[in-house]
């Protein structure tokens, strides 16, 4: 008997062969599924399915079940496209006042998916971390975040991410680079001194200002009880501004923030005494006197 016919079955689609017969073999170019071969079942392969059928109407089937022929009736079909991820925690140029951050990013793959054993991320230039990385399955991929155990020093910092997905394709790496900064701005008020007794109603408060990891600072100097207000500061770090002080003792606070977050003060106190003392009593151990004795003078005064 002749062959009469031969198909193939692969993701449900059948296709019937031509005979070559030079080779001796049916054919037919075909095209791979869409979809990577990886989530298709536990073996990660598309089976498939060959029929032959000869002039007597008989039937030859053959499938990834087959005790010879199994292994080669299993299709691995790899995607080519990589996955994505983005960092959403720290942002681009941030500046943290933590110098223990936590690093959050996503990473995604629509098609083999992400291989979670492959999410890691780089501090600085040390190297690749895999272990202590919380992974939350999302749709499509993972939701990342990872606790950098260790406190950075103030500065620059620069992180990385990767990942691959289950066909090997790796995602782009993403790198952010932000800054740490722990330590207060500095901040000097030479204007006025403290427990300063004057009759000017008005002050000068005066200083400078700057943080060697965050600049610029901004600085606001509140009065009393009053709302504090900002402060133009040069690009030296100088500030300078005229308060009118209350009769009374004035309390003034002179807060610098620099640009992490970061807060220093200084508290000057003020007494603005305007009222002249007034004189209320003379009197004389003894008056009159002879020339050239010694006599006492006490004068009362109150202010």
């Amino acid at each position: 008997m002749a062959v009469k016919r031969v198909v193939v079955i692969v993701n449900g689609v059948e296709s019937e062969l031509s005979y070559d017969s030079a080779s001796g073999k049916y054919f037919k170019e075909l095209t791979a599924p869409s979809k990577s071969s990886w989530n298709n079942n536990s073996g990660h392969y598309y089976p498939v399915t060959a029929k032959a059928e000869d002039t007597a109407g008989n039937m030859a089937t053959a499938n990834d079940t087959h005790a010879t022929l199994g292994n080669s009736l299993k299709l691995d079909v790899d995607e080519k496209t990589s996955p994505v991820s983005t960092i959403t925690s720290p942002t681009a140029g941030q500046k943290l006042i933590n110098a223990k951050p936590t690093v959050s990013w996503k990473v995604t793959d629509n098609d083999s998916g992400v291989n979670p054993d492959t999410i890691a991320i780089t501090i600085d230039s040390g190297s690749k971390v895999t272990a202590g990385i919380t992974k939350t399955a999302i749709t499509g991929g993972y939701q990342c975040s990872y606790a950098i155990p260790s406190a950075l020093a103030d500065g620059s910092h620069t992180v990385k991410v990767d990942a691959t997905d289950y066909d090997g394709n790796k995602a782009t790496q993403r790198a952010v680079s932000f800054t740490v900064d722990t330590v207060p701005p500095q901040l000097s008020v030479t204007s006025p001194t403290n427990n300063l007794a004057t009759n000017n109603k008005t002050v000068t408060v005066a200083g400078t200002t700057n943080d060697a990891t965050s600049s610029p600072c901004t600085v606001t100097v509140k009065l009393n009880s009053g709302t504090a207000a900002a402060v133009e500061v040069g690009s030296n770090g100088a500030f300078s501004t005229t308060l009118t002080l209350v009769e009374g003792t004035n309390t003034i606070v002179v807060t610098s923030t620099d640009s992490a977050g970061k807060v220093s003060s200084v508290t000057r106190t003020i007494l603005l005494d305007t009222k002249a003392p007034v004189i209320k009593e003379v009197t004389y151990s003894k008056n009159p006197v002879s020339t050239g004795e010694v006599f006492t003078i006490y004068v009362k005064v109150e202010d």
